[in-house]
């Protein structure tokens, strides 16, 4: 499939996906959710491809928000069902295997923000500028922004984000855990892109820990336990934890397959 409003490239067992409206910030209409819920889809179904990275194009945003043309003829239906879609693809996102990196190359506004969070990992540039403003258009986080900004920073400095619209730098997202850490804004792609290949270079395991990831956080705290051990279980069938294993008794560098 040829993309109209993002572009897919493969490198080196990586899936990278680039919101492509540099024009207006990468603003998200509809049909650019559509086509990253198939790129989405399409990197989960290509076995080579074993990380993912999601960030903008241009030198100014990684997605600032939403496109207002598309919410201003919004009914309160309309709303509850874009709320749906935008939620199933972004728990996709958050469920499937392979982990996803966003690397934030400038604003990371409303939507983007909300996609950033589904992430597994955030890395951001010392450019880069994010935040829940939704409040600011009058209305609020609708995919899913509310529970996970709560989730990853906490209640008090998520209210405190959504309430008020507050933008966060950098430097003051990394200090309060919204990103992982904050490297030079030209070296953001060069950082992901060794990060996701070292990953995409590991056992099969890192898939399996994953799934126990998303998996137990459904569930209350003894039953995780219990699940977790039946994933933990799981790895030991996998070709990579015998090669994983020996190749260490060996005093030599394992060959991971992803099997």
């Amino acid at each position: 499939m040829s993309y109209q409003y993002l572009i897919f490239e493969e490198e080196d067992g990586v899936g990278m996906i680039k919101i492509n409206r540099p024009e207006v910030r990468n603003v998200l209409n509809w049909d650019t959710w559509m086509e990253l819920e198939h790129a989405l889809k399409r990197l989960h179904s290509e076995p080579k491809l074993r990380v993912g990275i999601i960030t903008g194009v241009g030198e100014e945003a990684f997605i600032a928000g939403a496109d207002l043309n598309m919410l201003k003829e919004r009914t309160p239906q309309d709303a509850i069902n874009a709320s749906m879609k935008a939620n199933e693809i972004l728990l996709f996102m958050e469920s499937m295997e392979e982990p996803m990196i966003a690397a934030i190359n400038g604003w990371a506004l409303g939507g983007g923000c909300e996609i950033a969070l589904a992430c597994d990992i955030r890395i951001a540039s010392e450019k880069a500028q994010i935040g829940q403003t939704e409040v600011r258009v009058g209305i609020m986080p609708g995919y899913g922004g509310n529970i996970r900004l709560m989730r990853l920073i906490g209640p008090g400095r998520a209210k405190e984000m959504i309430f008020t619209g507050k933008i966060v730098n950098a430097k003051e997202a990394e200090g309060i855990g919204l990103v992982n850490r904050v490297v030079p804004h030209e070296k953001l792609m060069e950082e992901v892109k060794r990060l996701a290949k070292q990953m995409a270079k590991g056992p099969a395991s890192i898939h399996f820990a994953k799934r126990s990831f998303f998996q137990i956080s459904q569930h209350s705290y003894l039953d995780s336990l219990k699940l977790d051990s039946e994933i933990y279980g799981d790895v030991y069938k996998t070709k990579d934890f015998k090669e994983g294993v020996m190749a260490f008794l060996e005093k030599r560098k394992p060959l991971f397959k992803n099997e």
